[in-house]
């Protein structure tokens, strides 16, 4: 039996936390494009939107901005419909390290810091910490 009770239920592309507010956030966004939104896979995981590209490219954003400078970002990615190295490319910063995991080898996990002062596209021009 699946049962989801989050304690919250936000959009990641903005979310209702002050600027700066965490020292770590992990970013495990939907990773499948091609499921009926009944269906026990999507209830389990989401599924992407047609504007996917879009949508995680402003998730990413999100998540720099409430991250305290020197603040970590795991993120968290599953090849099973999009390769990691075509969805790695839409983020402005390169990661500090990732390494392939689960039983197929096709789960990524990857590490970003947020640096003093780093221009995330969306926050070059955003309030300071």
């Amino acid at each position: 039996t699946l049962e989801i009770k989050p304690d919250m239920e936000i959009d990641f592309r903005a979310m209702p936390f002050e600027d700066c507010s965490f020292k770590m956030v992990v970013f495990d966004p939907p990773h499948l494009k091609d499921l009926g939104q009944n269906t026990w896979m999507a209830q389990k995981y989401g599924v992407l939107l047609p504007t996917w590209e879009t949508d995680i490219q402003a998730g990413f954003d999100e998540c720099m901005r409430v991250l305290e400078p020197n603040g970590v970002l795991i993120f968290k990615w599953n090849e099973a419909n999009i390769k990691a190295k075509d969805l790695l490319r839409l983020f402005p910063a390169e990661p500090l390290f990732g390494d392939f995991t689960g039983k197929t080898g096709s789960t990524i996990w990857v590490t970003y810091l947020k640096t003093p002062n780093a221009e995330v596209s969306g926050l070059s021009d955003g309030p300071p910490c």
